[in-house]
């Protein structure tokens, strides 16, 4: 049974990811540090907290869909950050994959999650 937005797939993997994100972009050169890290800092957050503050607006099926929308534009958005920062070697080839892969799939549910939401 789901009793806080803690309890839903997405908003633990997207918690996830963003630690994980936030571990990784320590790494970057120092010049990135207002520009593509900042980026993925914020884009990384946005999704955990937009699942969170739609949760508590669930009852309101246009308000939750709406904070579900936001949190899919910032996990495209960090699908960009991710190829870029591949493409600059800053993460390197295997683990970027691998975190596009998880954002993806992560984009999918929370698509999924919107389309089936009814207000209760």
């Amino acid at each position: 049974m789901i009793k806080s937005f803690r309890d839903l797939e997405v908003y633990q993997e997207s918690y996830k990811l963003m630690i994980l994100i936030h571990k990784k972009i320590k790494e970057f050169p120092i010049y990135e540090k207002m520009d593509l890290t900042s980026q993925m800092r914020r884009g990384s957050k946005s999704i955990p907290a937009n699942i969170a503050e739609g949760w508590a607006k669930r009852n309101h099926e246009k308000e939750f869909k709406k904070h579900l929308n936001i949190a899919i534009g910032s996990a495209n958005e960090m699908e960009v950050h991710i190829e870029t920062a591949r493409d600059l070697n800053y993460l390197n080839k295997d683990f970027a994959e691998d975190v596009l892969k998880r954002y993806n799939i992560l984009g999918r549910k929370l698509f999924k999650l919107r389309q089936n939401w009814k207000s209760f």
